[in-house]
């Protein structure tokens, strides 16, 4: 007999979760499926930040916000190639869902206080920040069986720090007491993206979603143009089953959504669509474009196929994490550092939003056919490796970790990279200059809000939060690569998250959300959290369309 829910989702991030649970919510029965064998996908490996415009925690700081603002601002960014009816969707309904999951799903949502947009001087954009929230420490106890069947991913050393206690979340973070660590992990209370989706799943399991791990979809099913159910990979599946051994049919009465993620993982699928490299996801390796696919096979129109949310990462030696990869976002940002191209130049502002760096690394070279800023490199001085570490789990101190590329001089280092050395010393130089002068009037880095957030802790909210000079030896080097947190390209969507055919008609019964879905973003990054902003108002869109048409239908 075949398997029957009200609503089907494919995925267990955020997006998924969160249209799971407003499914359900509403009154339909809810089978979500997982491809690996945890939950949580990308966003349990997340700082948790959900970048949600005024939204209704704002007054709580002191700052005023308006869906006008709101739209304004996202406006300023999109160079004429957003949907404003998307866009409009995504402000108006962000407020709601954080009240409504506030109130039904316990996520207690607070606001990362002064946190900035990454582009706060455009017009509509907040400084001061208000925009970007995150939910407290989770005790995972709650969870019961589920507990050890959330993903806790490769880059996180310490699960049990919220995100304010970490250089990225506070001005001058105050991580907690070794006492205090060891009282939260009687409970195994987390934060970050753990807490998120702690919640998130302990919500849907109290309101009777099915969660299925292990389980990959592979087709819709479809009749006479609705989509109808899904057709799964199942190693248990019954062999006499109608599709053969290894496949299960679970049908959907009145919707499919998928949340599956991006397709960054895929690599003829990178090949077809983006519009430059993308060598080093640093996302779950499920996000192989299974979403995608079963879309494009119903006929989905689809948008924003170039784009992801791009982000330098740096490649570690095995052992480091399981990844061999990190992100490189506040290593880049600190004072007594540089970013360096072949030429032995900076090319551009390190301490930009880390989305930015999509443009800066896909940047081409005419003269020589190929990019300009790759390979890259990230440079620092025996100063910097004393006050801050370096990237990766490696705290300040006095000794570099091996595998860092070192030089006695400036022209030293230059040779061990193979980049021009005086066109490197003239660099330096002159970035030594500009961080006397307390400028940085080639690439204006420290000048935005954003950038004065980010680097020293103990300086930020002025330039020389990120402005020092380069001048104790020995001096470091570590390549940067062009990585990504996920692709946001796939089948356009509208306003209830129903996927659009060719001719720009919803094709019944198939929702999507999330990296899935061709973001409403477009190329932009509005704040922290605006990876899962929009896929959880997505998700909650989706969910309340489908819990409607639950009510509705017989």
């Amino acid at each position: 007999m075949v398997q029957q829910f009200d609503v089907i989702v494919l995925g267990s991030g955020a997006a998924g979760l969160t249209a799971a649970f407003t499914a359900a919510e509403g009154g339909a029965s809810v089978g979500l499926f997982e491809k690996a064998d945890q939950v949580g996908g990308t966003t349990a490996w997340s700082g948790g930040n959900v970048w949600i415009p005024n939204n209704p925690l704002m007054a709580d700081v002191g700052v005023r916000d308006s869906a006008d603002d709101a739209f304004t601002y996202i406006m300023s960014l999109s160079r004429g190639l957003l949907d404003e009816d998307l866009v409009r969707a995504y402000v108006e309904a962000g407020p709601d869902m954080v009240g409504f999951l506030d109130a039904k799903a316990s996520t207690d949502f607070y606001v990362a206080e002064g946190f900035p947009d990454y582009h706060a001087e455009h017009p509509g954009g907040k400084p001061q920040g208000g925009r970007s929230l995150e939910t407290p420490l989770f005790p995972f106890d709650e969870l019961g069986e589920w507990r050890e069947r959330v993903t806790t991913g490769p880059y996180f050393t310490n699960l049990h720090l919220v995100q304010r206690e970490t250089p990225i979340g506070a001005s001058v973070p105050q991580p907690p007491s070794d006492e205090e660590l060891e009282r939260r992990k009687i409970r195994d209370e987390r934060g970050r993206g753990q807490s998120l989706v702690g919640r998130l799943l302990k919500a849907c399991l109290a309101v009777g979603v099915e969660v299925v791990t292990g389980h990959r979809a592979r087709e819709l099913v479809v009749d006479a143009g609705r989509v109808v159910g899904v057709v799964f990979e199942d190693p248990e599946a019954n062999p006499e089953e109608d599709f053969g051994e290894g496949r299960v049919e679970v049908r959907a009465r009145h919707g499919v959504v998928l949340a599956t993620g991006g397709f960054e993982w895929n690599e003829d699928y990178k090949r077809a669509f983006l519009r430059g490299p993308l060598t080093h996801p640093v996302t779950m390796p499920t996000s192989e474009g299974d979403g995608l696919y079963m879309a494009m096979k119903v006929g989905a129109s689809l948008g924003n196929m170039r784009e992801a949310w791009w982000s330098p990462v740096a490649v570690l030696p095995p052992g480091v994490n399981d990844m061999n990869r990190v992100m490189v976002n506040a290593d880049r940002t600190r004072p007594r550092s540089v970013m360096v191209n072949r030429r032995g130049r900076r090319f551009t502002n390190e301490a930009a939003n880390y989305n930015a760096f999509g443009g800066a690394f896909h940047a081409e070279d005419v003269a020589t056919f190929s990019y300009a800023n790759l390979p890259c490199w990230l440079v620092f001085d025996q100063e910097y490796l004393r006050r801050y570490g370096t990237v990766g789990p490696f705290p300040p101190g006095e000794v570099p970790p091996p595998w860092l590329i070192r030089g006695a001089t400036l022209a030293e280092l230059a040779g061990e990279l193979g980049i021009p050395a005086g066109e490197f010393e003239a660099t330096v130089r002159q970035w030594n200059e500009h961080a006397a002068a307390g400028r940085d009037p080639d690439f204006h880095r420290g000048e935005s809000a954003h950038d004065r957030w980010w680097g020293d802790p103990h300086l930020k909210g002025r330039p020389e939060a990120t402005l020092g000079p380069l001048d104790e030896p020995p001096y470091y080097a570590i390549e940067l690569v062009s990585g990504a947190l996920g692709t946001k390209g796939g089948p356009r969507t509208d306003t209830d998250a129903r996927v659009l055919d060719l001719d720009g008609r919803v094709i019944e019964g198939l929702y999507a959300a999330g990296n899935v879905m061709a973001s409403p973003f477009g190329m932009t990054y509005g704040g922290a959290g605006g990876t899962l902003g929009p896929a959880m108002v997505f998700g909650y869109l989706a969910g309340r369309h489908l819990a409607g048409g639950a009510r509705n239908r017989p």
